[in-house]
């Protein structure tokens, strides 16, 4: 049977895959247009995340939408999802297992979305959807192409909190993000 959001949603939140779901309060699905161009991937929900059930929404969300303001986007134009959709305890790395138990779900996120562009956001993310042995400190906005989608990573926006010298950087990896979207968006 071909996946709708719906079905696929319903799935994610009846998951029992993996060791996360018995510490989660919240399956954290995805959140945006899901008619998107702009597909943006994290690792996976931190606290507040787990809290409220949506992407993003804690610091480093509030500094992503700044970030997407920045380049004339919003929630509303993008799409955001996450390699894993359950927290892991004290915002540790997702393990392999648990990114191997859950990352089809973000496959078939990604087929109902067909985006033009894949962002993601830190090593976690371009490690599991540009290649096994990204290197964000030196290949952030870089671009990939992979089944005719265009694909980069950027520094995760909790990265950028830790540390500012990394904001110039990552300006210069938005601009680019914008100039790509006005290439092959609407």
């Amino acid at each position: 049977m071909a996946d709708s959001w719906e079905a696929l949603k319903q799935e994610c939140m009846a998951c029992r895959g993996c060791a996360l779901a018995d510490t989660r309060n919240h399956v954290v699905f995805g959140d945006g247009a899901e008619d998107a161009d702009i597909l943006l991937i994290g690792e996976g929900p931190g606290q507040h995340e787990d809290e409220q059930g949506v992407p993003f929404v804690g610091r480093a969300g509030q500094l992503l939408d700044d970030m997407l303001e920045i380049i004339g986007l919003d929630r509303t134009k993008v799409y955001i999802a996450n390699i894993v959709k359950c927290r892991p305890p004290q915002n540790r790395d997702p393990l392999n297992v648990e990114q191997d138990a859950c990352i089809g779900f973000l496959r078939r996120q990604t087929a109902l979305l067909r985006p033009k562009i894949i962002v993601c956001l830190g090593r976690i993310a371009a490690k599991a959807i540009i290649k096994e042995d990204f290197k964000i400190t030196v290949e952030h906005g870089q671009w990939f192409q992979r089944g005719g989608v265009q694909m980069t990573a950027i520094y995760h926006p909790a990265a950028l909190l830790r540390d500012v010298n990394k904001r110039p950087d990552t300006f210069e990896d938005l601009k680019s993000i914008q100039a790509k979207y006005r290439e092959l968006c609407r």
